[in-house]
């Protein structure tokens, strides 16, 4: 096991031109226990200071005039011998992450920073890192002798086991589809990464009040509240049809119509929404909370893809999805809005009621709708315990 305070001795760069984002994320890093975070406004500076000193993590804003993140990471490539960059990405842009996956980036965090996903991200991405040391080092001691590995056999063994259930875990996640998916052909065919669904329904769901709670709230708590939620949302998803994409910070992303097509797709990411409302409401009686969820949900084109070379992550992305993002990021907490696409698949089973025209960068004027409830009691309410 990886000791809690190797974490925190770790070493962290802070990568960004604006001084205002340096300090945040020095302050973010060192309220957690960080003690080795420093940082320089200069991305020239970057490959430098990591030749000198290996960190173990960079967070490196990818839009800086001088040059840019895109730029830097090239140029960490040529000095990283094992071809391992350690870079968490800082991007305001949905566009840059899969680029910066694709460019060797291990993740990426999203502007304007949530303290809990900073802090999440950072943790998980060191533990990972610490870990494949810990191999190397293990796997370098073995090397010597016979004498060194009959003495270092168990805790080998150990060490191993973690990694490879680890590794089991992810590719189980990743490979649960049905025959004719991205991850099953991917497993054939290197190449085979991605599928167009022209009609499908997608919903964004984000829990608000949550960074209120951050200051007062330990870090190991708060990932422990967002587990138990999103928990319960993986059920009704499940119980519905619909299919988990990802969760990002304190955002859950979920669709419905891939990759097996469905006729009632829409009907199906409606009912998971009220089902959303509805478990939030009995969570927050069960723990005195005042949590809400905003919802969006928007109807149209989607691509499934599956990135990444060493653990793979299946995601999405088109116009439902950046519809739904702006039916959420322009919603109301408690409430469920759905874009004039879906309010059409809706039909009479439920009831809406029309919010107007927003405005809505990148997407122009957009018919919205609120979703308020069910029409008929013979749509199924599901009780799944919150």
């Amino acid at each position: 096991m990886i000791d809690p305070a190797d974490i925190l001795r770790a070493k962290i760069l802070v990568v960004d031109d604006q001084e205002a984002n340096v300090l945040l994320l020095e302050r973010m890093l060192s309220g957690a226990g960080y003690v080795s975070v420093t940082s320089t406004r200069d991305p020239r500076a970057v490959c430098e200071l990591h030749r000198k000193n290996r960190y173990d993590l960079i967070l490196l804003d990818l839009q800086m005039p001088a040059m840019d993140g895109f730029e830097v990471m090239k140029a960490l490539a040529g000095i990283e011998n094992d071809g391992y960059l350690p870079v968490l990405v800082v991007t305001a842009q949905p566009d840059h992450k899969l680029r910066a996956l694709r460019a060797g980036a291990r993740d990426f965090v999203s502007k304007p920073f949530d303290l809990a996903e900073v802090l999440m991200r950072v943790h998980n991405m060191l533990e990972v890192r610490l870990y494949a040391r810990a191999l190397e080092n293990t796997v370098h001691e073995l090397e010597i002798g016979r004498e060194v590995i009959r003495g270092k056999n168990d805790e080998l063994r150990k060490l191993f086991d973690q990694v490879v259930a680890e590794r089991k875990v992810s590719e189980r996640l990743a490979l649960q589809a049905p025959p004719g998916s991205v991850a099953e052909r991917l497993q054939a065919r290197a190449d085979a990464t991605e599928d167009g669904f022209p009609d499908a329904t997608v919903l964004i769901a984000e829990i608000v009040g949550f960074a209120k709670m951050t200051p007062a709230v330990p870090p190991g708590r708060l990932a422990l509240i967002l587990d138990e939620i999103f928990t319960v949302f993986d059920g009704l998803a499940a119980a519905r049809g619909m299919k988990k994409i990802k969760m990002l910070g304190n955002s859950y992303m979920a669709a419905s119509g891939i990759p097996m097509q469905v006729l009632d797709h829409a009907a199906q990411a409606a009912d998971v929404s009220l089902d959303m409302i509805d478990a939030l409401d009995r969570f927050n009686e069960r723990t005195a909370s005042v949590l809400q969820v905003r919802i969006g949900i928007a109807t149209g084109g989607v691509v499934a893809s599956v990135v990444g070379r060493r653990l793979f992550v299946h995601d999405l992305w088109g116009e439902a999805v950046n519809i739904a993002i702006r039916m959420e990021s322009h919603g109301v907490a408690g409430r469920v809005q759905v874009s004039e696409s879906t309010r059409r698949r809706l039909g009479q089973p439920f009831l809406v009621e029309e919010r107007g025209v927003l405005e809505v960068e990148g997407a122009g004027e957009l018919n919205t709708w609120f979703l308020t409830g069910r029409a008929r009691a013979s749509h199924q309410v599901l009780s799944t315990a919150s």
